[in-house]
Order: structure tokens, then sequence, then C-alpha cells
């Protein structure tokens, strides 16, 4: 017996034009919400680090509700990662604006981890309460975590390579070479824990370059300092 034709399912209607202006307005209205929230975080914790951050103190400072803040991040830890990538994308811009002229790979690591390490701390408090963020171990900010050490490790195989690092995108398969990216992951954690014995007092922003420098040397193949 035969069937029926099917029909095609009916398309949802279309968005009224005049409601796309309020989903901008309403966009646009977040971002400022968002960078207000920031800004407020980054503010406080500049004054009293990690512990200056108290959400109550951020939502007021922002003027916006407390619970309209928790629509935009989980926690301080959450907001302070956030300002940790801005600090990033600021130094991607740097190094594309003055890249490392140096001639060997050391040599440009050298330059690239003095850089960073330097646009990090310049504002000391902001920069330990972002490295105690990191350090948290909350398991809802880990891709966000893995982001900032994937960010840094591409940025570690371009001074590798001696050439300008990738603005937008993942470290793929395609950049960098086995061996480039598995020194770039060791000196990316070599750094890390350096900046977070910087950040309790262990050693000095110099030292943290020194360390990284030394790990650099072992994997290069570069004759050790005495």
């Amino acid at each position: 017996m035969p069937q029926p034709p099917r029909t095609a399912p009916a398309a949802p209607p279309a968005r009224a034009p005049e409601l796309a202006a309020p989903v901008a307005r309403l966009a646009a209205s977040q971002l400022r919400r968002m960078r207000a929230i920031v800004d407020a975080a980054v503010a406080l914790a500049e004054k009293g680090g990690f512990e200056g951050v108290r959400l109550r103190d951020v939502a007021e400072a922002s003027g916006v509700a407390l619970g309209t803040l928790y629509k935009y991040f989980r926690s301080k830890e959450d907001i302070l990662l956030f300002a940790l990538q801005e600090e990033m994308e600021k130094l991607e811009a740097a190094l594309a604006a003055r890249p490392g002229r140096a001639a060997s790979a050391l040599e440009r690591l050298d330059d690239f981890f003095a850089r960073a390490t330097r646009g990090l701390t310049r504002r000391p408090n902001l920069a330990r309460a972002a490295l105690r963020a990191v350090s948290s171990g909350e398991h809802d900010l880990a891709a966000k975590v893995a982001g900032f050490h994937l960010r840094t490790t591409r940025l570690i195989v371009a001074s590798l390579r001696g050439e300008p690092a990738p603005v937008d995108g993942a470290l793929g398969e395609g950049y960098g070479d086995g061996r480039e990216r598995a020194i770039a992951s060791v000196l990316d954690h070599v750094w890390f824990a350096s900046l977070v014995g910087w950040s309790g007092g262990l050693h000095s922003t110099r030292e943290v370059t020194e360390r990284t420098r030394s790990a650099a040397e072992l994997l290069l193949g570069a004759p050790a300092r005495g």
C-alpha cells in the first residue's frame, strides 16, 4: 500500500526584526558588566592581594548585584584567571609589536621569559593573587587553567622557532614538532613553578628568569653556566 508523502517539518518562525536590537543591546550590557566586575576585582587584588578580593566587595565596587556576578563568574579564582588571560593577551601583543631579535634559540627564550616575567609581576599583588587562583585546584576551572598553560606553551614554541606566535587557536599538531612542544611544556612548568616560588617570597624575579634559563640550557644541550 503506498505511503502518504512525507511533509517537511515546518521551519521555525523567523526572529522579528524588532527583537534583534534588544538582543544586541543586552550582549553589550553584559560585556560592560563583565568588564566592570573584572576591573573591580583587579583593583581590589592590587590593594589587598588574593585575600582582598571578596565577591561581595567586587559586586559592590562594580555596581552589580551579587547574584548577577555569579552569572558571569563562578568564584573569585575564576575572575582572577580571566584577568590573567588578559595579561597574557597583552604579552602576545607586545611580542608581536616588538619581537625578539636574538639569533639563537636560547637567547630568544631568555628574552621571552625576561619580558614575560616583568610583564606578569609588574603589579605584584595582582600577580600573586592570579598565581594563587591558577594553583587553587578548583575542578571547574581546569579548562581555563589548561588554556593559560597552552597559551604560554604556544609562545615558547614561537620563541624556539624564532617566529611570531599564532594569535588565535590552540597549539595544534601542525605548529612546532614534537620535540619543540615537549621542550616548551617543560619550560612552561619550570617558569610557573618559579613564579609560585616568587609569590611565596622564596626568590626574586631575577631568579625566576635564571632558573628558567638553566632549564632551557639543559633541554637545548647548551653548556650550563658555573
